[in-house]
């Protein structure tokens, strides 16, 4: 539509045809979408969409597209606390409102395991028109989803990013939260610093590699009297959590405090207490407030949290699709996701 049409369109309301002729469909497109009758195409229901809501109508204001769209989400098992607490904010925008008529259906991912994770992305990619991961940066899986974002099927990266340019990262920067997690770890100690610790789970996940750089570089360049040990990679087995532990506490009796971006907080805090039995134990940072860990903060026995509200991340994650399919109004999305300290006193 030119700019003069637009102009004129202003000093009175929009109607279906002025919709029909913005989006270049029929009058009979565009009643069946403004009615909720299904049976219009992807890009035709897109841009009737678009123009209704570039040209207010009123009908189309609050508009609940007719199609359903199908999302593919790609997480880890429920045995780890911050993907369960991902699939568990999925379920509940199944279930809420969902003024975008989207639906997610959760595939759980083995990390180890990268054949078979690529087998159900490329099954899962036929039948849903988006894709939303928490995976590993494996070369097979990242290749994959840059091939499905550069073909234009939405491919969004939640909380941990992969090698796929193409591909929408949503989440908070990990490569930040290390490092205010070195701040924290730092100021904990003191002057006198002291031997630190990382335990992570996969460093194949990039958002914990990015947190492990963070928390080297705060610590480098503020707090040199804190001496950053081997990080311990201790994949999924968090039951291991405790054999690492020890093994690394009788290799360096005196450590000051503990980094833990892994799944095994719960684990760590357990095998920490048996350690010490009531004497002073080191310093913990951890990340995201579950409520095992929102716990294991108020009797003291974790320091400092670090979340990245995951609730909010499904969230924008959901409206970005949204937006692609022109379901939202696009603008106002941060991809970014907040990052907010938690210390005892906080509860």
């Amino acid at each position: 539509m030119r700019f003069h049409q637009i102009e004129l369109l202003m000093t009175r309301k929009a109607t279906a045809a002025d919709v029909a002729r913005d989006a270049g469909v029929s009058a009979a497109t565009v009643d069946r979408v403004l009615n909720n009758r299904g049976g219009v195409g992807e890009d035709k229901e897109r841009r009737v969409l678009e123009a209704a809501r570039r040209l207010k109508l009123d009908r189309a204001l609050d508009l609940r597209a007719a199609r359903t769209l199908r999302v593919a989400v790609f997480l880890q098992p429920g045995t780890n606390p911050f993907h369960a607490s991902l699939a568990a904010a999925f379920r509940a925008q199944n279930h809420g409102p969902n003024p975008f008529n989207l639906q997610s259906r959760i595939h759980h991912a083995d990390p180890r395991d990268a054949t078979s994770t690529l087998k159900a992305l490329r099954k899962a990619s036929a039948s849903h028109e988006a894709l939303i991961t928490c995976l590993p940066d494996t070369p097979s899986i990242a290749a994959f989803l840059e091939a499905r974002a550069a073909s234009g099927q939405p491919v969004i990266t939640l909380a941990s990013d992969v090698g796929a340019p193409h591909a929408i990262y949503i989440g908070p920067d990990n490569y930040r939260a290390g490092r205010i997690a070195g701040e924290l770890t730092g100021r904990f100690l003191g002057r006198h610093g002291g031997k630190v610790l990382v335990m992570a789970g996969h460093l194949s996940m990039i958002g914990q590699t990015e947190r492990c750089e963070g928390i080297r570089d705060a610590l480098a360049e503020h707090y040199p009297r804190a001496q950053l040990l081997d990080i311990v990679e201790m994949g999924d087995g968090v039951e291991r959590a405790a054999h690492f532990l020890h093994a690394a506490l009788r290799a360096e009796p005196d450590i000051a405090a503990i980094y833990c971006a892994s799944a095994a907080v719960k684990e760590i805090a357990q095998a920490l207490a048996l350690h010490y039995r009531g004497a002073a134990r080191p310093v913990v940072i951890a990340h995201e407030l579950t409520p095992e860990r929102r716990r294991l903060l108020a009797e003291g026995i974790i320091d400092a949290l670090i979340d990245q509200e995951p609730a909010v991340e499904v969230e924008t994650a959901l409206r970005q699709i949204a937006i692609i399919f022109g379901r939202s109004e696009p603008g106002g999305l941060e991809m970014e996701t907040p990052l907010r300290i938690y210390l005892r006193e906080h509860l």
